[in-house]
Formats: C-alpha cells, sequence, structure tokens
C-alpha cells in the first residue's frame, strides 16, 4: 500500500506542477509584453514582445478594484492566449465604434470575470494612447455552436469572451461565458469588417 500512497503524492505533486508552471508563465509573459507596451506608446508598429513573436499589444485592460492590469495581444491563437488575453482578428480593434472582442484563458487572465457583474467598469488603453472607461451591460453564458457575436454597432463595445463553467476539468467545450460592455464617451473610428464571427473555440 505504501507505494499506491507515493504514487497518488507523485501524481499529486506533478498536477500542482503544471498549474502552477501555467500561472508562472502568464505572469512572466505579462512583464516581458510591459516593455513591448511602452514601445507601442512610443508610436513603434507591432512592437514584439520577443524576437520570434508573432503577435503584438493592441490594448491594456485594467479593472483596479479587482487587481487587473493585463496587455491585450493581436490575435487568439493558443500560442498567443497563452501569454495574456488576445484580440479576435475580424473584430474592430480596442476603442473604436463596433464591437471588439478579445477572449482569455478562464483559469488565468480572465479569472477575474467570474465575480463581474453588470454596471462594473473597465478602464481600457490602446496602442494610440486613447483611454476610456467601459461599463459591463450584459453578463451571459452562450453555446459557441449555435450563437454568432454580432460585430457592427453604432456604439464602441467591449466584449470579453472566456470558457465556461470557470471549474471545468476538461477546457475547450463549446459554452462561453460572455461579459460586453460599452464604452462611456463618443465612438472613435468608423466600423469597417464583417458583420459578425463565429465565438473563440481556442479552448479559452
Amino acid at each position: 500500500m505504501n507505494w499506491l500512497l507515493i504514487l497518488f503524492i507523485g501524481i499529486g505533486g506533478w498536477q500542482l506542477g503544471e498549474a502552477g508552471w501555467i500561472h508562472a508563465k502568464a505572469a512572466l509573459a505579462q512583464a516581458l509584453l510591459a516593455k513591448a507596451w511602452e514601445q507601442s506608446l512610443a508610436g513603434e508598429t507591432q512592437a514584439k514582445p520577443w524576437p520570434w513573436a508573432d503577435t503584438w499589444p493592441v490594448a491594456r485592460l485594467r479593472m483596479p478594484e479587482r487587481g487587473v492590469d493585463v496587455i491585450v495581444l493581436e490575435g487568439v491563437s493558443g500560442r498567443t492566449l497563452a501569454f495574456g488575453p488576445g484580440h479576435m482578428q475580424g473584430s474592430v480593434l480596442p476603442g473604436e465604434r463596433g464591437n471588439s472582442v478579445i477572449a482569455g484563458h478562464r483559469d488565468t487572465h480572465f479569472a477575474f470575470l467570474r465575480d463581474v457583474v453588470v454596471n462594473d467598469r473597465f478602464a481600457l488603453e490602446t496602442a494610440g494612447g486613447d483611454a476610456a472607461w467601459y461599463q459591463v451591460e450584459n453578463v451571459t453564458v452562450r453555446d459557441s455552436r449555435r450563437v454568432r457575436l454580432r460585430l457592427d454597432h453604432e456604439q464602441a463595445l467591449l466584449t470579453l469572451v472566456t470558457c465556461w463553467p470557470f471549474d471545468a476539468v476538461e477546457p475547450g467545450g463549446p459554452l462561453r461565458h460572455i461579459v460586453t460592455a460599452r464604452r462611456l464617451g463618443a465612438p472613435v473610428t468608423a466600423f469597417e469588417g464583417p458583420r459578425d464571427v463565429d465565438y473563440v473555440h481556442s479552448g479559452a
């Protein structure tokens, strides 16, 4: 029986180590991205956080009362989402008129969405230096196989998407936790792009 106890302890330690590595990688990436973000604010286009990166910072999302301060990357590939939340290509850039969609993992950068409610506020800064508050108008769960996100809108919207449920053992199910917020203030630029888009299927 002793060998069974050792085996279970070993498996438990390995799983804890894996979870710790995911969180450590996410935190380290945000530190490296901070430098690229400063370069973006200084006017550099598509400032890569490391030489081989295929993504770059497009926005900074903050929710001070919940301790949230993350750099948003371009794209929603699994490779990108491992390092931070990602802007979904095909939706407008954060801050523009229309619906800007940002996805993130439910167990790292977007874990805080579990506690977000209607009327909560986010601060969003774009790479162009524009900053504004967004107020949450809707929090819902939708099946990504049946519903599409509408992208064209007269106002500047921000839609944050992650997998649901938050405590799921296996990632990548069809359900998405969706938080939609409206910019408090005038929209910036006109919408150009597709009228709707599939939900993120990256196992966020």
